[in-house]
């Protein structure tokens, strides 16, 4: 894996202030490299978030690590669930932060194509910008975050799309997440969709009480095929 520069960094501006991100690019990097828009958990862009933002730079992506919270990191579930609230209240918001995210990505950082990627918070709103954005993200990566089952929004999505999703979850039942696989094979989109049965819901997340090592690196090298296939390889 390559050695990477990281930086803080301002990409754009929200109600009025600037909204800083993590911005990781491999070192010696020539020419354009795609992209990827990286989303935090509850917690907030904390170190975990950004070891992860700078593990996948190393694969050679300019990576975004994004802020929805401005600049809040919550210690305790009691502190996410407040941060997590005030979010879905000003959902406008947090659009406007991703929109601002890929065009930074896309504009001045030149990046030929722009994915996705989220964990449980951040894997909601890794869908959620595919549908704000759905003929401009060119992948869509979500781990174990809330679904949408409208098939006339999913109908709007046109980039590929990986689920990595746990078995044992009650924060995002199943029934919810195999009416999504559903819908979206009936309206025959790309989509690929793996259930870890025996993980919880977090399985990703190596400073968490519910961490699958296992689990955690498959889905990870599942990720970097599914990342490599639709934003670096080039087809004949």
């Amino acid at each position: 894996m390559k050695t990477v520069i990281t930086s803080r960094i301002a990409y754009g501006e929200v109600d009025n202030k600037n909204i800083h991100g993590y911005l990781s690019v491999p070192a010696g990097a020539t020419g354009s490299l795609p992209a990827l828009i990286v989303i935090h958990e509850w917690w907030g862009l904390n170190d975990n978030v950004r070891a992860t933002s700078e593990r996948l730079a190393a694969e050679g992506y300019v990576t975004l690590a994004i802020d929805l919270y401005g600049d809040e990191v919550a210690e305790t579930p009691k502190e996410a669930m407040v941060l997590m609230q005030n979010l879905t209240k000003n959902p406008d918001l947090a659009i406007q932060n991703l929109t601002q995210a890929y065009t930074y990505l896309s504009v001045a950082a030149g990046a030929p194509k722009v994915g996705v990627v989220g964990w449980c918070l951040g894997g909601r709103w890794s869908l959620q910008t595919a549908l704000a954005l759905p003929d401009d993200i060119d992948a869509m990566v979500m781990y174990y975050g809330s679904v949408e089952t409208d098939k006339e929004r999913l109908a709007t999505l046109n980039m590929p799309i990986l689920g990595l999703f746990a078995g044992k979850d009650p924060i995002v039942p199943r029934n919810t997440t195999d009416l999504f696989q559903n819908n979206l094979r009936e309206l025959g989109k790309n989509a690929s969709f793996f259930i870890y049965e025996d993980s919880k819901h977090g399985f990703a997340n190596p400073s968490g009480l519910a961490y699958d090592e296992e689990a955690a690196e498959d889905a990870w090298n599942k990720m970097l095929e599914f990342l490599y296939e639709h934003l670096v390889s080039i087809k004949e």
